[in-house]
This record gives C-alpha cells, structure tokens and sequence, in this order.
C-alpha cells in the first residue's frame, strides 16, 4: 500500500494510543521510524495478561507491524546527533509524553519548526497540553471514569461499569491519524506545517457525542444506566443483551409489537411504537422473563421473520470462524520476527478493495538502527563508535 510513500514519520511514542496511530500511518505506506531507548518502549517490555509470544510482547504486537526500529539513546551527545538529523528532514514527528517532555530535550515544536518549516508536529496527551489536569496520568480506565462513559455503562441496579477494552485508547488513535492526515493534506496546498494536538479526555468525549448531545439538550431518564437489560439510559426497550436458556441475545431497534409477535407475548405484542421508551422497563421485564425459556437457536427463525435487530453474542473464541470475518480478512497469522507465529488484527480499511499487507511484522529493538543511520550519512566506523558508546543500538543477530 503507497497511499503514504514518500512520507517520513518519527515517532516517540510509547503506551497504545501513539503507537497504534503511527501504525495506522505505516500501514497506508508511510516510512515510519519508531524511536525507543535502549531498553525498548514500555510497551515493548509490559504485556496485558502477562503475554508475550514468541518472546514478543502482545502489546508491542498490537501496534508495531510496518515500523522500522531505532534504537537510540537521547541524553547522549551522540544519540541527540542522531536524531537531530532524522528530524531535518521529517515529514512527521508524533509523540505522546508528558507536556513539556520534548521541550526539555530541545524537541518541542517550537525549535523543530526553525530548521523545518514543513513538518507536522503532532502531540498526543492525556489531558492535553495545558489545564489544570495536565500532571495526571492518561490512562483509559481513569478516562472512563472522568468522562462519564462508565457511569453510564451497566444496568440500572448495577454500578459504574467500565468496558472491559481500552476504547478511549483506541479511538484516540484514530483520531490521532485522522488529524495528522488532514494536516499534510493541507501542507500540500500551503507547504507549512503545523502543530497537530489530541488529547483522550476529548476521545472518550467524541466516544459519547450522541448520548452527550441528547444529555446537554434536556433529554433525561430515570437512572444514569439503563433498567433491566437495556443497555442505554437514552434507549427505548427492549435495546440491550438478554440471557436465553443457552446464551444471550442482543436485541436493538425495534418495534415493541414486532417484538412481541416475534417472541409469542401478547402483551408486548399489543404495544406501540410510542411506549417504546415510555414503557422500557415494561418491555425489559418481559424480554428477560420470555428469552431465558428457550435456546437462542430457538428464537432466531421468529426474530429473522420479523424482521428484528438482533444478534446471538460471540466471545473472542468464536471471531476467527465467523463467515463475514473471514470474508474480510480481518486477522492475519504470519510469522514473527522471532520466527514464532503470530496472528494480528488487520487494518480496518480497503482502499480500491484492497487492504495494506504486513510489510514488516514488528521488528526486534533496533532491528534497522543501522540501516537509518546510513542513510542519514553516518559511516560504519560511526555507528560502531556510537554503539560502543551506548548512543544507539541494534541486536547483533541483524549485523
């Protein structure tokens, strides 16, 4: 995939959001260079649920495929070098520490934008880069927390409920791609650069803009959660996930009489669209009573006949046969950098019906350090003056 060749993006990111956006950008064809210590990345060393294949952490998996690794240490004199002239002739820099990180290492936008008036410099922060919050850490449980996204997830009777994946985190990054594409597209047309900020407060903010507008324009309900099964307190019944005898079911949009005839109770049956949220927990009541007497494979004929929003739950044990799954390609097995196979989420678009192939499954720490530093013009004496040094480094399987 070329959509971004010819690009150059450095990237200082560490955790999920960053690193996760640069990946988005080196699956549509960018040249992304991620910079890490010479430790490695957190997120290179820590795994959820303690995972790691092939010697290769499952978060680092997430979101490393497409990237060369640069291994570079930036308090050294010689390691700032190096980085110094990878950034002359950026296109992107993409970073996510702290506020006022960069601008301790002489890399804030400010000084960046003197030696290259075109690059776009783009920040991605907890809180954002000013505020009364900027010292608190960014992370997508608190997120939910503080955005109301939890408070207003679970049933009625239930508390909070946080989701369980990290959704702040991940569409965070998205928005993080979609804004530094939008910025070179304009670089195009005006050859400047600019300041590119995202922050995850207004990511999980953005998560919620149809429940937050109805909440900030009066709409209101009896409890911040819906009742019963509902899965919404700005939904009418029976929206929401419901056991059967077997299973659950997810039940959306639909016509309380539709639903009633569907599942053979004459009261719901008798209902109208009107009391669809005057009567939800009427309509919850009599879901949960009626679905748990039967298999969900029992209920689906009547759902499909007339016409019902639904769908039986899966687990993530059931996603790699489902038919449209496939159909799509949306995961890919192949074979990791430690020769251990392993199976990536692919990326979540075709452009003229293709999607972006893995180009370079993620690379072993520092895997192309001396690949980059060639072309930035240092010679084989330098680089293994500099790695003696301590300034950059590279395994010595790849020398």
């Amino acid at each position: 995939m070329d959509l971004l060749a010819g690009i150059k993006v450095v990237s200082f990111n560490h955790f999920l959001a960053g690193p996760l956006g640069a990946q988005i950008l080196a699956d549509l064809g960018a040249d992304v260079i991620a910079l890490e210590p010479p430790e490695g990345a957190f997120h290179r060393n820590w795994a959820v649920a303690n995972h790691f294949v092939g010697g290769q952490s499952v978060n680092f998996l997430s979101t490393g495929r497409n990237k060369r690794s640069l291994s570079v240490d930036l308090k050294s004199t010689a390691g700032r070098e190096v980085v110094a002239r990878l950034l002359r002739e950026a296109d992107v820099v993409m970073e996510n520490f702290r506020p006022g990180t960069m601008g301790k290492l002489g890399l804030d936008y400010e000084t960046l934008r003197e030696t290259n008036p075109r690059l776009i410099y783009a920040a991605a922060y907890g809180y954002g880069s000013s505020g009364p919050y900027t010292d608190r850490p960014g992370q997508d449980l608190l997120l939910q927390a503080l955005s109301g996204l939890a408070a207003r997830t679970g049933r009625a009777d239930g508390p909070p409920t946080p989701v369980g994946a990290v959704v702040v985190d991940q569409h965070a990054a998205m928005i993080y791609a979609m804004a530094i594409l939008a910025a070179l597209f304009a670089r195009e047309r005006t050859g400047k650069g600019r300041l590119v900020e995202v922050n995850l407060f207004q990511a999980a903010l953005d998560l919620q803009t149809e429940a937050l507008t109805a909440w900030m324009n009066g709409a209101r309900a009896a409890s911040p959660r819906g009742p019963g099964g509902i899965a919404s307190w700005f939904s009418g019944g029976p929206y929401g996930i419901y056991a059967t005898a077997d299973g659950h079911l997810a039940l959306s949009m639909s016509p309380p009489g539709s639903i009633g005839q569907a599942l053979e109770v004459p009261e719901l049956a008798a209902m109208g669209e009107s009391d669809a949220f005057a009567r939800r927990e009427d309509i919850a009541r009599l879901v949960t009573e009626r679905l748990k007497q039967r298999p969900t494979a029992e209920w689906l004929p009547g759902l499909e006949r007339q016409k019902i929003w639904h769908a039986p739950m899966q687990d993530y044990g059931d996603l790699q046969a489902d038919p449209q799954l496939q159909h799509l390609g949306a995961f890919i097995t192949t074979d990791g950098a430690t020769g251990h196979p392993v199976t990536l989420v692919s990326h979540p678009a075709r452009y003229d019906g293709e999607v972006p192939r893995v180009r370079l499954v993620p690379q072993p720490l520092g895997a192309q350090s001396r690949d980059i530093l060639a072309e930035l013009g240092f010679t084989p004496d330098e680089m293994e003056t500099m790695k003696r040094g301590g300034a950059v480094n590279w395994p010595e399987a790849s020398a």
